[in-house]
């Protein structure tokens, strides 16, 4: 895995249940801050490989983006089962629901973002 993307995997996996993060937070955080459709691919092409909380990943709006509707509502079910309440079956209120992961100290560490 190249860089970014292990840092993206790292942070994914960090995002606590009942928390979301966006896009483009977790490529700013990987240090790819246009990164954002990275992630995207990232979570098309390894959650099912690296056991990702992908459901947890919504985008900057606050809303769930996905198109296609039986991945939408799972999506939207999955977040409610962890406590997140989904506004008109799209919307997360960011203001209590993101989640602003604490960087680790050293830059060695397993868990460094």
């Amino acid at each position: 895995m190249r860089p970014f993307t292990e840092r993206a995997v790292a942070i994914i996996r960090s995002i606590p249940p009942g928390k979301v993060m966006t896009y483009g937070q977790i490529a700013t955080l990987a240090e790819s801050p246009r990164g954002a459709r990275q992630v995207v691919r990232i979570l098309h092409s390894m959650s099912n490989k690296h056991r990702l909380p992908w459901h947890r990943v919504i985008n900057a709006e606050g809303k769930i983006s996905l198109q296609e509707e039986e991945s939408r509502t799972m999506q939207m079910l999955l977040l409610q089962g962890e406590g997140v309440e989904v506004i008109g079956g799209k919307s997360i209120n960011l203001s209590i629901y993101q989640f602003h992961p604490q960087p680790a100290m050293h830059p060695d560490s397993e868990d460094c973002f």
